[in-house]
């Protein structure tokens, strides 16, 4: 028996728990098929009765990240705390006192990761983060070794679990957006402030991480253009339905010849599209290579157990020497790769589908097409349903599906058609998101 490979744990929450139960339920398995024994000596949190529910000794605890990370004999320390601010400060200094890291932390490497590779590379240590992009779903890895023979063209995401289990129940039961919220955060697969799930920004940091991945950019944040689900309508939802579309929350990283376009929204996919059979809480996660085609992962993407079964995948990996030898040679990470050119949203080409309440009056459909037509935008299919009684304020919706359109056209026929005396709200827009096409020529 060599010696074991020991671990410091800082946060044991839900995931810090679920992860010294699986190295304690596992530990012998993995032991037995890949030779390394994995050690939790010594886990941190400011709060005991965390630790104590997932039944860490008295004396393998403590209130005070720094005895976890000043103590020698931890080869690689794991931040499950979250959040860029002490977070951020506790990954340094592991780094910098000698230790490999691992982390859940999507928010702190979509905004620092950067500076985070660097001083991983300064102290000549390496930083694994597999879980922090899809939950139990292997993405890093495939990315960076798996994929490696190909030039991937394009990531197509359902990557937030909270959204796609809202979605779901608007889709197939009718909830209103506030109900299914409702109901998610009674499930608990909404947090009691929701709001970096609902308004993208949740998945924005993992598309962040993965097209920084995939394209080898430094690609930045803020350079996304983000839109939550959060102001979704069931009207729309059951009319998309009606059309045959599922509403998802997408991430969409694609490349061509003019550079990346990087873009969180809700989106409408056709029902028999790869992505719109996750439901509920699930993520499914497709990438196109050029080589390979067309890839789909799929599965828990947050939750203890799957984040946990990640966070040890990558102790393993550097347990092993894998993960060291592949950070310091691959250049894929922020730190030595260059800006991308950015393709600005307004040039996004794309179907579009269209909700506008109107005078239930003649002629009014002819003064919208007008306006879609002078911008160049031709018109796929419009459908108008009659009241289902007698009309009390003479408002009707009209729903427009158009063929192929630039955003930037798209947007400003829409602004001229809600300063149309018979438009009586803002008009509704919502991406369709075709299938990718899995060889472009």
């Amino acid at each position: 028996m060599g010696e074991s490979f020991k671990v410091g744990l800082i946060g044991c929450g839900t995931v810090g728990q679920s992860v010294v139960n699986l190295i304690r339920a596992e530990g012998a398995e993995i032991e037995k098929r890949t030779g390394i024994r994995l050690e939790i000596a010594r886990v941190a949190d400011k709060d005991p009765r965390q630790a104590a529910k997932a039944g860490v000794p008295t004396d393998r605890f403590t209130t005070d990240a720094a005895d976890v990370i000043q103590d020698k004999s931890i080869a690689a320390v794991v931040e499950l705390v979250g959040g860029v601010g002490i977070a951020k400060d506790f990954v340094l200094q592991a780094l910098r006192a000698g230790k490999d890291v691992v982390t859940a932390n999507k928010a702190l490497l979509s905004k620092y990761g950067k500076e985070i590779y660097r001083a991983a590379r300064e102290a000549g240590r390496c930083i694994a983060f597999e879980a922090s992009c899809g939950g139990g779903i292997p993405l890093i890895l495939p990315l960076r070794c798996g994929l490696a023979a190909n030039r991937i063209t394009a990531i197509y995401g359902i990557l937030n679990g909270t959204c796609n289990y809202i979605l779901s129940e608007m889709t197939s039961k009718g909830k209103s957006y506030a109900d299914a919220l409702k109901e998610a955060q009674q499930a608990g697969y909404a947090e009691l402030d929701p709001t970096l799930d609902v308004s993208g920004g949740d998945t924005a940091h993992k598309l962040t991480i993965l097209a920084s991945l995939a394209f080898g950019a430094d690609v930045e944040l803020d350079k996304l253009h983000v839109e939550g689900i959060d102001k979704l309508d069931a009207a729309d939802i059951a009319a998309g339905k009606e059309l045959g579309y599922v509403c998802k929350l997408l991430g969409i990283a694609h490349r061509s010849d003019s550079g990346l376009s990087l873009r969180v929204h809700p989106s409408f996919v056709h029902h028999q599209h790869p992505l719109a059979v996750a439901s509920g809480s699930f993520n499914a996660v497709s990438i196109y290579g050029n080589w390979v085609g067309h890839t789909l992962f799929y599965g828990r993407g947050a939750g203890g157990k799957p984040t946990a079964s990640a966070v040890v995948a990558d102790l393993i990996d550097i347990a092993s020497g894998n993960a060291r030898r592949t950070f310091e040679q691959f250049r894929l990470l922020n730190d030595v790769t260059e800006a991308p050119v950015y393709v600005p949203m307004d040039e996004l080409q794309t179907r579009y589908y269209v909700r506008l309440m109107a005078a239930d009056k003649p002629g009014v459909m002819a003064q919208i097409a007008q306006i879609f037509g002078d911008h160049g935008i031709s018109l796929r299919a419009v459908t108008q349903h009659e009241s289902a009684g007698p009309s009390t304020d003479g408002v009707v919706p009209i729903v427009v599906m158009t063929h192929l359109a630039r955003e930037a056209k798209m947007r400003a026929a829409l602004r001229e058609i809600e300063k149309l005396e018979v438009v009586r709200a803002a008009p509704v827009m919502i991406r369709v998101v075709e299938e990718h096409e899995e060889y472009p020529s």
